[in-house]
Parts: structure tokens; C-alpha cells; sequence
């Protein structure tokens, strides 16, 4: 079982907003959604780094909520696919939290 308890609570919560409101979506179409949102959270780097267009308070909610939307577009991936967001998230850090890049620049192990 997973430790990231809040994640899995969101998870479920998810599970049934989106059987209710796209009962039909597909794993597909949120991976889409996923490089949709990449988009938009490129464009506000972007913009946050050539400083037009928006203030910075600006760029900060436009990162905000393309990071929250994605992060909602996987875990509707994930919930197609038959796998948990949370299981993913432990899996990858139990390998990535043990590298150190200061240490061995090459490989991080």
C-alpha cells in the first residue's frame, strides 16, 4: 500500500467526478490533455522569462494551475490504464531519492 495517503484520497475522489462527468473519456485523450497543459505551462515560463504579456503574479497562477491540471489529466491516465498516480509517484521516488548528482555527476549512483 501506498504512503501517499492524500494522493490516493484524491484519487478516489477523481475516480468518481470523472466516471460522472466523462464516463467515456480514454487514456488517450488524457495524455492529450497532459501535452495541452505542458503548453500552457510552457508559455507562462516563457512569457515569465521574457517578461511581457502578464504580471508576475500572473505567471504564478498560470504555472499554478497548468502544474494542477496536469497533474489532473495523469491521474485520469492512470485511472484508464488500471494503475494508481500514487503507486507511480512511490515507485519513481524510491528509485530517484536514493541518486546523488553532487556525488557521482556521471550517473548520480
Amino acid at each position: 500500500m501506498s504512503s501517499f495517503k492524500d494522493l490516493e484520497n484524491f484519487e478516489a475522489e477523481y475516480q468518481h467526478w470523472v466516471d460522472h462527468n466523462f464516463p467515456n473519456s480514454t487514456a488517450a485523450e488524457q495524455v492529450l490533455g497532459v501535452g495541452e497543459e505542458f503548453g500552457e505551462l510552457a508559455h507562462a515560463v516563457l512569457k515569465g522569462l521574457q517578461g511581457i504579456r502578464h504580471t508576475p503574479d500572473e505567471i504564478k497562477k498560470m504555472k499554478k494551475d497548468a502544474v494542477g491540471d496536469i497533474i489532473i489529466y495523469l491521474t485520469g491516465y492512470c485511472y484508464r490504464e488500471g494503475f494508481s498516480l500514487a503507486d507511480c509517484l512511490e515507485m519513481a521516488w524510491d528509485e530517484v531519492k536514493f541518486r546523488d548528482w553532487v556525488e557521482n555527476t556521471k550517473d548520480g549512483t
